[in-house]
């Protein structure tokens, strides 16, 4: 008997970034609200981390709100009609209605009705690992535009009483519209993970320990001089070599967008590359707090309302955390 030979779809041959949409939380948390269940300073804080403030959002208002606002103005920068996107895909540690996903919701909401959406988990790489995907389902044919969402709500999730993480954190989406592109703009991608190191970041328990009464709700938590030495030393490496992947060197860049993790980390990356002064980096982090996937879209979409000179230039973007996890890649600016 003859086999049938199945059609396989091809896609566009590149993609690019069209846009970006960003929300961040309505309410503006400094330091001194935090520092007395951990019994810390505003001092110690900005020593530590180089965050003044960050932005939280209030009770009611969820992850997926602030997805959704992040979606509209991606969207609407685009020029693309939400009708024509048919993928959506939102990273994101921090949906706290486990199903259904954010994904499927805000392409309703953003009038993307049906499109293919689902929610990852790659934690502070969230958003890295969303675009390497949106880019392969785009050039492999199984999707022609795509909205890609990092989304968090952190303040859910938090002990305000734990030293190692909860002063750090801040609630935010970032959102992008990628698509066909006449020219490369996404470059192949550097990820992975390290699941033997999963206990440095996490939650500190289950919601079944929750349910069963053996737990408090679970909340993030970090060991925070493990987490340092790695993401300075392993991910420089990383960073290294998605450069090198992209066929360009420091030089060509005009941007460097880590996670916002922490401003030391974002310094000692930065002389860990040999960047020229000429390239701007992200440091969204100083008024906004870390939000995990949302961090990187954030911090770009800072970064052009801020430099839009910057526009068509090439950005190096890491992502790194909870896994451990890591992505990398350089893109095009829209």
């Amino acid at each position: 008997m003859t086999r049938p030979t199945l059609i396989q779809s091809t896609g566009a041959q590149y993609t690019r970034i069209y846009s970006y949409g960003a929300a961040r939380g309505d309410r503006v948390v400094p330091n001194d609200e935090l520092v007395g269940p951990i019994d810390s300073s505003d001092e110690w804080i900005r020593q530590r981390t180089g965050i003044i403030t960050r932005t939280r959002a209030s009770v009611g208002v969820l992850a997926l709100d602030l997805a959704t606002d992040a979606a509209r103005e991606a969207i609407e920068k685009s020029g693309v009609a939400p009708e024509l996107i048919d993928l959506v895909i939102v990273a994101t540690i921090s949906n706290v209605q486990q199903t259904p996903s954010i994904a499927a919701v805000v392409a309703d909401r953003v009038g993307a009705n049906p499109a293919a959406a689902y929610d990852e988990n790659a934690a502070c790489a969230g958003f890295s690992y969303g675009v390497t995907q949106a880019d392969a389902l785009i050039r492999s044919g199984a999707a022609n535009y795509a909205l890609v969402i990092g989304a968090e709500k952190l303040s859910d999730i938090v002990d305000p009483t734990d030293r190692s993480i909860s002063f750090l954190l801040g609630d935010g989406a970032g959102a992008v519209v990628i698509g066909p592109s006449d020219f490369p703009g996404i470059a192949a991608p550097v990820w992975g993970s390290d699941g033997s190191k999963a206990a440095a970041v996490g939650m500190n328990a289950t919601l079944v320990d929750f349910r069963d009464g053996d737990a408090a709700w679970p909340t993030l938590r970090q060991e925070g001089q493990t987490v340092f030495r790695w993401a300075v030393w392993d991910m420089a490496k990383v960073a290294k070599k998605a450069i090198e992947v992209a066929g360009i060197t420091p030089e060509d860049l005009v941007a460097f967008i880590p996670h916002q993790a922490n401003m030391r980390i974002i310094d000692e990356f930065a002389k860990q590359l040999g960047l020229p002064e000429s390239v701007a980096i992200g440091r969204d982090i100083a008024t906004t707090g870390n939000t995990s996937a949302a961090s990187i879209p954030l911090a770009t979409h800072r970064l052009l309302e801020e430099h839009p000179e910057l526009s068509g230039g090439l950005a190096l973007q890491i992502g790194f955390g909870a896994g451990l996890v890591f992505g990398a890649q350089v893109i095009v600016l829209p």
